[in-house]
């Protein structure tokens, strides 16, 4: 710390100060974002702030945002990202991308999506540096970097909690809290007894983690959902949606034409209401650790689970083993950061390809945080036709005509075994008796 009444500054700030850098701060108008926007002003940095508007749930109305942040004298400016958010669901559930527990990536995909949209609005307000409040420790440093070097090289990212001077003055909520209460301004903490975990929320989800969530004694259920209910509160009667595809994309619910946005709200609040969407996972986090955490996406949730009645009925067996192996890969480069490389964007293109037939309209019925299959009609490129899989007499595949196959299958079969390549024992026995 510096002597009393003395502001030290760090030389990265002091790098900016030189070169006249106008530092565009991400915001959320929490604790940090006060923090750190109050304290980059007082030390001489240009800063201008800048909030996404991605549909965050738990947030009553952002447009407030701007008004928290006012006390630090700072303008802020808010930028309407909602359809880019909508598509980047729309993009996820027609890949499966969700990622380790069923985590259907509300982070990742609102990281993409949110660097693009304000690094595009920081370079029209002459910015030259990006500032982002995420921590040393976790994932959205590496995809806020990652995405500001992959768009525009020679644009500069600023990361507060990893500056020395930065950490060492403000280690803790206390100092950032005391700082600001110095300098005549307020902020309040949600009550610790009322919640004991952080929240990241967007219109895609929520993701619930840290605190008492890191321990593994913990349950689940601590959680408040903010998109719905736990199964148990959820109504005692099962409600039916039905939902229209077109190339993989959710056209109308209930019969209405919907947008992407549209879609995914109203999603969202059938599932959420019938206590669809709420999960819990270690996931492996790309620096290497894992990470405890509960989930919420009803809509994202409800819409996949609807689209995948339609793949099964549409995409043949090699069609099914390509598109799971294109599913995990855009799923890992989502949650890696890595959404606009080139394998991604190869990835993405073949999976909209896949997705060309998916035409149809299913019908779920939801209850108490299950998704029963009612019916799927107007599904024209359908490969599955009742007559040659009825186990009743029909026109469909002749069953004697099985002989053949099943005598050119055999040979394969007498060969192996034949050749001494066959066990048949227990692997779990074997591996005993090896020990």
């Amino acid at each position: 710390m510096a002597a009393s009444g003395e502001m030290l500054i760090s030389p990265i700030l002091q790098e900016y100060i030189k070169n006249g850098d106008v530092v565009g701060i991400c915001v959320s108008g929490g604790l940090d974002s006060k923090t750190v926007a109050l304290r980059l002003r007082l030390a001489g940095v240009k800063v201008k702030c800048f909030c996404a508007d991605i549909g965050q749930p738990d947030e009553e109305d952002i447009n407030d945002i701007p008004k928290k942040m006012a006390p630090c004298g700072v303008e802020t400016i808010i930028v309407d990202l909602k359809d880019e958010i909508a598509e980047g669901a729309f993009e996820a559930v027609a890949a499966g991308a969700s990622y380790d527990g069923g985590y259907w990536q509300s982070t990742g995909i609102g990281r993409y999506v949110t660097a693009r949209g304000l690094l595009q609005e920081m370079k029209k307000h002459g910015c030259t540096v990006l500032s982002h409040g995420a921590t040393g420790r976790g994932n959205d440093q590496v995809r806020f970097e990652r995405y500001v070097n992959v768009i525009d090289p020679n644009f500069k990212v600023y990361a507060p909690w990893r500056d020395p001077v930065l950490l060492q003055e403000f280690p803790g909520r206390t100092e950032m809290l005391s700082y600001l209460q110095n300098h005549g301004i307020g902020h309040t903490i949600v009550s610790q007894a009322k919640k004991r975990y952080s929240t990241d929320a967007n219109i895609l989800g929520l993701s619930n983690e840290a605190e008492d969530l890191e321990s593994m004694q913990t349950p689940m259920t601590i959680v408040n959902p903010v998109m719905g209910v736990w199964p148990k509160d959820a109504p005692d009667k099962q409600e039916e949606i039905e939902m229209s595809f077109e190339q993989g994309r959710c056209v109308k619910i209930n019969g209405k034409a919907v947008t992407a946005f549209e879609a995914l709200t109203q999603a969202n609040q059938i599932a959420g209401r019938n206590g669809i969407g709420l999960s819990q996972a270690l996931e492996n986090r790309i620096l290497g650790t894992k990470s405890r955490g509960v989930y919420e996406a009803p809509g994202m949730v409800l819409l996949a689970e609807a689209l995948k009645t339609v793949y099964q009925a549409v995409l043949d067996r090699r069609s099914t083993s390509l598109f799971k192996f294109l599913s995990t890969h855009v799923s890992d480069q989502v949650y890696d950061g890595r959404y606009f490389d080139p394998s991604t964007r190869c990835a993405i293109n073949a999976v909209w390809e896949l997705a060309e037939p998916a035409k149809g309209t299913v019908k779920l019925g939801l209850y108490k945080g299950h998704m029963n299959f009612l019916s799927l009609t107007d599904c024209p490129h359908s490969i599955y036709f009742e007559e040659d899989s009825s186990m009743e007499a029909s026109s469909g595949l002749n069953p004697a005509s099985s002989q053949g196959f099943l005598e050119v299958s055999s040979v394969e079969a007498k060969s192996m075994a034949k050749a001494g390549l066959i066990d048949y024992g227990s692997v779990w026995s074997k591996r005993r008796k090896l020990q």
